[in-house]
């Protein structure tokens, strides 16, 4: 079955729910059970036991069967957030003692983690340049657990070898972890090129209409009973309604990245022959350092791309950004509208420099017209390049 029809399929089952094809919003906190011998044996036999709102609920289950499915794992686990799923996932495979890998471009709140709580708990954290590939082994300690991936990298947009920094992981014994949010399970299959625990903001492209904070943690059978025990010590529960949207954004993920994927690979080549615009940063250009790997690994390339200008005063960024009207300024990206933010991905670098022209913008394209999210660039940058 394909993807596609993996997304209008996977998590619902009329038959079980009076025929409706979207499975309810069950809200629960208490379960009762009819007997004593129930309530005994509420853990044991197959499959996932409704037993306390904690636990999660018929809704919780069907999301998580549609995101292990469609991700490659044996399971996955819900949370509230992107970043809960992120810490959840660190949190289950590393204990006092151990040694963790990230790379050096990892998403902010990740690094502030570990640099702040895993610290704490005495795990101790090396960051690393994100282009090592299997170069990586020479960093690898005895007491290494996790190495940590994300690719493309956050702002910066490196792509990593997956593959290569897997195979130097597990001959080591340690597990892969990878924020596979940027591509989504559509445009790269983590499980199939070495990956053991995969995670996703499922706030972006499941959702993918800009209300809904939501994780997922998805695993192989070894690591998948550690997250989903630990998910339960720490109280860790996505709501019923964020799960239900995800699920109904789930059903047009295909037809949205599709989109997202062709309005952001134009407004890149545009982008790139524009003259206040030093280079522009995305792995589906040919002119990207990431491409050759990109193309290997990737299936497609969603809506989220880097943008370095020439050098400018600060006064005219803001003159180009406080104008645009269909570019919004806001955190978070993947949903249905277009966002840009002023970034800067060296800022918090401590194993690796990133050295740019002059100032660097993230971009999400949207689902709105190719031709009017050009135009309103388009004015934008003729203020920046205007100003005085």
């Amino acid at each position: 079955m394909k993807d596609q029809t993996k997304l209008a399929v996977l998590g619902r089952d009329s038959r079980a729910n009076h025929g409706i094809v979207n499975p309810p919003v069950y809200h629960a906190s208490t379960v009762l059970f009819p007997t004593v011998e129930a309530l005994r044996n509420r853990n044991q036999g197959p499959g996932r036991k409704v037993v306390y709102g904690l636990h999660g609920t018929p809704t919780t289950f069907a999301l998580e069967e549609a995101v292990a499915e469609l991700e490659g794992g044996v399971d996955a686990v819900l949370t509230p957030s992107g970043l809960s799923a992120i810490t959840l996932a660190l949190t289950a495979t590393l204990g006092s003692g151990d040694h963790l890998l990230v790379l050096d471009a990892v998403y902010g709140p990740t690094r502030r983690f570990c640099d702040q709580t895993l610290t704490r708990f005495g795990v101790e954290t090396t960051y690393y340049d994100p282009l090592l590939g299997r170069e990586i082994s020479a960093l690898i300690r005895p007491n290494t657990k996790v190495v940590f991936v994300e690719s493309p990298a956050s702002n910066s947009f490196e792509v990593q070898d997956i593959p290569a920094i897997a195979e130097a992981a597990h001959s080591a014994g340690a597990l892969v972890m990878m924020d596979n949010t940027w591509a989504s399970p559509l445009f790269f299959k983590p499980f199939e090129h070495g990956v053991d625990v995969s995670i996703q903001a499922a706030t972006k492209y499941i959702s993918g209409h800009a209300d809904v904070m939501l994780g997922t943690v998805t695993a192989t059978e070894a690591a998948m009973d550690r997250i989903r025990r630990t998910a339960l010590e720490l109280g860790l529960n996505a709501a019923p309604d964020d799960c239900y949207l995800a699920l109904r954004g789930l059903r047009t993920m295909a037809v949205r990245l599709k989109q997202h994927q062709e309005t952001a690979l134009a407004l890149a080549n545009w982008l790139a022959g524009r003259p206040e615009v030093a280079r522009v940063i995305h792995p589906g250009l040919p002119s990207d350092p990431g491409h050759r790997v990109w193309q290997r690994d990737f299936l497609g390339a969603s809506g989220l791309f880097g943008v370095v200008l020439k050098p400018c005063p600060e006064k005219a960024l803001e003159a180009m950004l406080d104008g645009l009207e269909l570019f919004g300024m806001g955190f978070s990206w993947g949903g249905y509208e277009s966002l840009i933010l002023p970034t800067d991905p060296g800022r918090e670098r401590v194993a690796t420099t990133w050295e740019a022209e002059g100032p660097c913008l993230r971009i999400h394209a949207g689902l709105e017209d190719l031709e009017d999210l050009k135009e309103d660039l388009k004015k934008g940058l003729e203020r920046l390049a205007g100003f005085r």
